[in-house]
């Protein structure tokens, strides 16, 4: 049967609404990146405060090689974005070039910026940290990342015996001992203490960033649902047969556990296939044994 003019125009009306959806979100993930530059170098590095993650590390390497940031941001982060092409997908490798790529830019261009606040340690790690946050929940917010930490920590919570969260805790450790090679133990401790103000904010612009989280689904399309989710994200499902209490009807629920990066692409999947699903979304604060595991999407 041909198309109507009618589903010509709704396609072609979704596709722009999906473009302008994509370009709004890359557009987001860039403030984030600009956002959380401003914070590095109008805040934390003059005071000789650094940040967590690959960023702390480029921090160092800045400082002690006398090389430009946004140069050892963008180098660092490239094996991390690989990760994230294989672990997430493609989209979410993407969105997270653009954010590095937005970060890097933003260090060269705000480097020598006047700084905002001087010499008070405590208001520096918590301004700096919440403006570090911020920028960077509004980029995961928006499906991409500004550091590579996160990725790497949740692929070995694949390998080891480890929630992703206390992988991250871990490898933060590290970075903090590097930190204080070049800053200084009281500078890693306020380094440490600004990257802990940041997670937090972290936390409430991305609404749960920590741990993992469960999402239990009631469509009419299960098996489609299953079906997407296993080939866009890589993660296994399970049903569970539950019945209204009205209606008196019988439906397939869904259970899923993700990691906290792949919710943003979960939330997709749902829309795209059910509008009208019935979501329920539990924070996990630790998962281990069973199949906990993804196959890669590539």
């Amino acid at each position: 049967m041909k198309e109507t003019l009618n589903e010509k125009i709704n396609k072609k009306t979704i596709a722009k609404q999906k473009n302008l959806k994509i370009i709004l979100r890359a557009l987001l993930v860039i403030i984030g990146g600009f956002i959380t530059a401003y914070g590095l170098e109008a805040v934390l590095i003059p005071n000789n405060v650094s940040d967590g993650g690959v960023t702390g590390l480029s921090i160092v390497g800045s400082e002690l090689f006398d090389l430009p940031l946004g140069a050892l941001i963008a180098i660092l982060n490239l094996p991390f974005v690989f990760l994230g092409y294989k672990q997430i997908g493609k989209r979410f490798a993407i969105y997270s070039v653009i954010g590095i790529a937005s970060l890097a830019v933003g260090t060269i261009l705000m480097h020598g910026v006047s700084t905002i606040i001087h010499g008070d340690t405590l208001l520096v790690t918590v301004v700096g940290g919440i403006i570090i946050g911020f920028g960077m929940g509004l980029a995961l917010r928006n499906g991409g990342a500004l550091d590579g930490i996160d990725m790497l920590a949740v692929l070995l919570s694949r390998k080891l015996p480890f929630g992703t969260s206390d992988l991250i805790l871990f490898l933060n450790v590290f970075v903090f001992i590097v930190v204080s090679l070049v800053f200084g133990f009281q500078g890693a401790i306020l380094s440490a203490i600004a990257y802990f103000i940041a997670s937090k904010v972290i936390h409430i612009v991305e609404e749960g960033l920590s741990g993992s989280k469960t999402f239990k689904i009631i469509t009419n399309q299960p098996e489609i649902m299953v079906e997407t989710i296993r080939d866009r994200l890589g993660r296994g499902a399970t049903y569970s047969i539950v019945e209204g209490g009205y209606s008196n009807e019988q439906f397939k629920e869904i259970t899923c556990v993700i990691n906290r990066l792949e919710e943003s692409k979960m939330k997709e999947i749902i829309q795209e296939i059910d509008v009208n699903a019935f979501v329920t979304i539990y924070e996990v604060v630790e998962v281990s044994g069973g199949r906990f595991k993804k196959k890669d999407i590539h």
